[in-house]
């Protein structure tokens, strides 16, 4: 067990939207600690879909998941936030008022005014497809996240999916690939009509293969594909050579510890108050995706803007003997020197 660590805040998810909690914090002068089960900062940003881009933050018309991660890192350096990576925090107690102490699985032990739960929503894993022996060949040869696109270059690639994570990937690999092949068990896409427009016309144009069906049987040695035979509606079945699998079959979503923290819940996901994002244990706050309220929507930019307000509501906790006074860092000096730009 290690000495216990004190900080005014603890974030639990060090995703985009836990990245910029640390911003809106910072300019309060409110110190953060950050803990993630990931052994890498970004979220599903940086775990799902780094080089995947994102067209919808406010003033950046094109940014990848990694970029907008390296962004918000660059953002947060003049508060010098501490990372804990690998951990997941298991348990939250009220030990004074306000106070609470936060333990993770490695025995990590916490001691903050406020807590901030930013954490998605929770831990998602990728759905296994049902091909039976696919486990050997598992992040040697069949990958469910796409980390470096430079890793699928010159190879004979199969997507298997009809949703937008397979559609993007088959545009944004097709270009890079030797042959690329698309799967998916019925000839209607539950992905962007515009993806789905632009993958076939690649495949009219005799860019990349269509095979509609699903995958009936693995060939290979030693974790490396060297084929996957595709059965039809009919039971005819077709062997495709591929060297590389991406199967996407969607997430699970696991909420694991956050359910027994004594907060109220809509399924799951945390309620809060609309107007500062705390939840129904006082200091506590849900920030992001793994938050519902009426008018709730899904999106960064969402994750943000409560982020700004959850931070207004913890200066009380954090400095109850400071009046909080609002101001713009386009014209506020002190606010400047806390950025280093004054």
């Amino acid at each position: 067990m290690s000495d216990t660590i004190k900080t005014d805040v603890l974030i639990i998810g060090a995703g985009p939207v836990g990245l910029f909690a640390v911003f809106e914090l910072g300019l309060l002068d409110i110190k953060t600690h950050l803990v993630d089960i990931l052994d890498k900062v970004g979220g599903q940003c940086a775990e799902l879909y780094p080089e995947k881009p994102i067209y919808d933050i406010p003033g950046i018309p094109l940014i990848t998941g990694h970029g907008l991660s390296e962004a918000l890192m660059e953002q947060i350096k003049p508060f010098h936030p501490t990372f804990h990576l690998g951990e997941m925090v298991t348990t939250i107690e009220n030990i004074g008022d306000p106070l609470f102490r936060v333990t993770t699985d490695t025995g990590k032990t916490f001691e903050c005014k406020s807590v901030v739960i930013a954490a998605g929503g929770g831990s998602f894993q990728p759905k296994r497809p049902p091909i039976a022996g696919i486990e050997p060949y598992e992040d040697k040869s069949v990958f469910y996240a796409v980390r470096k696109m430079e890793n699928f270059r010159g190879k004979d690639i199969m997507i298997v999916g009809g949703g937008d994570s397979a559609l993007d990937w088959t545009l944004n690999l097709q270009p890079i690939a030797k042959r690329l092949t698309l799967v998916h068990r019925r000839d209607d896409f539950r992905g962007a009509p515009d993806s789905v427009n632009k993958m076939r016309a690649l495949v009219a144009a005799g860019a990349m293969d269509l095979r509609i069906g699903q995958v009936s049987e693995l060939e290979g040695a030693d974790g490396q594909l060297n084929a996957a035979s595709i059965k039809d509606k009919d039971g005819a079945v077709t062997r495709v050579a591929c060297d590389a699998m991406l199967p996407f079959f969607g997430l699970t979503m696991k909420l694991g510890p956050v359910a027994g923290w004594g907060l109220e819940m809509d399924g799951e996901l945390v309620k809060v108050d609309v107007s500062t994002f705390e939840t129904n244990r006082p200091g506590i706050f849900a920030i992001g995706d793994i938050n519902t309220y009426p008018g709730k929507l899904k999106l960064i930019l969402s994750g943000f803007h409560e982020g700004a307000l959850m931070s207004q509501k913890v200066h009380h906790y954090v400095h109850p003997e400071k009046r909080l006074v609002f101001q713009y860092t386009t014209s506020s000096t002190s606010l400047q020197k806390k950025l280093g730009v004054a």
